[in-house]
């Protein structure tokens, strides 16, 4: 079986009605693989406790029911589906109860395991809650964070703006099939999205915005990040539903307070005094995921980076460093202690935007460099 056709498997058997999460991976543990689950007779299906009903909609099933998402797939290079086998799947999904098998991306499918934030709130915010949400997108953006949300109306069109306005990555999570562009207004977000970053869903094509997948996309959100930080909320809300489901995979929540006065502060405070660390500012959140920012960025440095050893007069000074990666090293010497831009040091070291934004967020992390405003950087210490 060749590639396209394996894939045509594992979304054959995601469309057979009935068959969620949790009963793919059981089929999958008992048969390997979605076309030995599809090849199965009855008595074989039988013994993975499976109901006869869900039985017969596997028998009926035939891999011509995934041909909309095969063409959907051919039909450009920036469209893929990833399986729960393929490497670039998000490791932090794979975590949480649940995980879909598949899913469809449009965009850059690489960027799915960088490290995220998820920002979420009302799809009505104050005008506070609108300045907030973009100017936290922006900054913490322009670090090197993924701002990961929904491209619902409200904070999280805003969320994706403040990051695309600084030219970081974001990534959108729609609760519809990916060839669907909703809500209808944010079409030109979502070509932006895809330019610099990827919409993902689990749903097939040819999904249209239903209720019930709304909640069950804010899973994926919460899963695929670090942490959640809710803006603005009412007490019932998704957002909400965004957040609880954080709490439970164990992520971090975060919240902005408000006045006791604005109804959409509510939510926040309700979520405050639940846990949720309070959030004053944008650095309070690199603060509280320093630890396990610092573990994404070394873990991807081992995976990705050039490991270049440095000149040997500078050895010494390398193994009694934190700094223990050559290009860490280029860019703090390139950098000198005025302002410079990231397409400054791309410039004069050489590194990809992409490589260099995660080497300055573990630069800033470990109390290396400060960013001084519209994507700026400054050296504050020595080696």
């Amino acid at each position: 079986m060749n590639h396209q056709q394996n894939l045509a498997a594992w979304v054959t058997l995601w469309r057979v009605s009935g068959v969620g999460c949790a009963h793919y991976k059981t089929l999958l543990d008992a048969f390997q693989t979605p076309e030995n689950v599809l090849n199965a007779n009855s008595e074989q299906l039988k013994k993975t406790g499976i109901s006869e009903k869900l039985i017969k909609n596997i028998g009926a099933q035939t891999l011509s029911s995934a041909d909309p998402d095969m063409q959907w797939l051919q039909a450009s290079d920036q469209h893929h589906l990833i399986t729960f086998e393929d490497p670039r799947y998000p490791q932090r999904l794979k975590e949480i109860p649940a995980s879909p098998p598949l899913l469809y991306v449009h965009g850059n499918p690489d960027l799915l395991n960088d490290p995220q934030l998820a920002i979420v709130g009302s799809r009505n915010p104050t005008q506070g809650g609108q300045n907030n949400t973009y100017e936290f997108s922006k900054y913490l953006a322009a670090t090197g964070l993924c701002i990961t949300s929904g491209m619902a109306l409200g904070v999280d069109g805003l969320a994706h703006k403040g990051a695309l306005d600084v030219d970081g990555i974001t990534i959108a999570v729609i609760a519809t099939g990916i060839d669907r562009v909703y809500p209808a207004r944010h079409r030109d977000l979502a070509h932006r999205i895809v330019a610099k970053g990827a919409i993902i869903t689990e749903l097939p094509i040819g999904v249209s915005p239903l209720a019930r997948n709304f909640p069950r996309r804010n899973r994926l959100i919460s899963g695929m990040s670090l942490g959640t930080l809710v803006v603005e909320a009412a007490v019932k809300s998704g957002s909400l539903i965004s957040a609880r489901y954080a709490s439970e995979q164990g992520r971090e929540v975060f919240a902005i307070p408000g006045s006791i006065h604005n109804p959409l502060a509510r939510g926040c405070h309700q979520l405050i005094r639940q846990g949720a660390k309070l959030i004053e500012t944008a650095e309070h959140i690199l603060e509280e995921l320093a630890p396990q920012l610092k573990q994404c960025l070394l873990n991807a440095s081992e995976a990705n980076l050039d490991n270049e050893i440095a000149p040997a007069e500078n050895n010494s000074n390398i193994d009694d460093s934190p700094l223990a990666d050559a290009d860490q090293w280029l860019v703090l010497e390139t950098m000198g202690y005025d302002p410079i831009s990231i397409d400054q040091l791309v410039i004069q070291t050489g590194l990809t935007a992409e490589v260099l934004s995660s080497i300055l967020l573990l630069l800033e992390l470990n109390g290396f460099i400060a960013a001084s405003g519209r994507g700026n950087y400054t050296r504050i210490k020595e080696t």
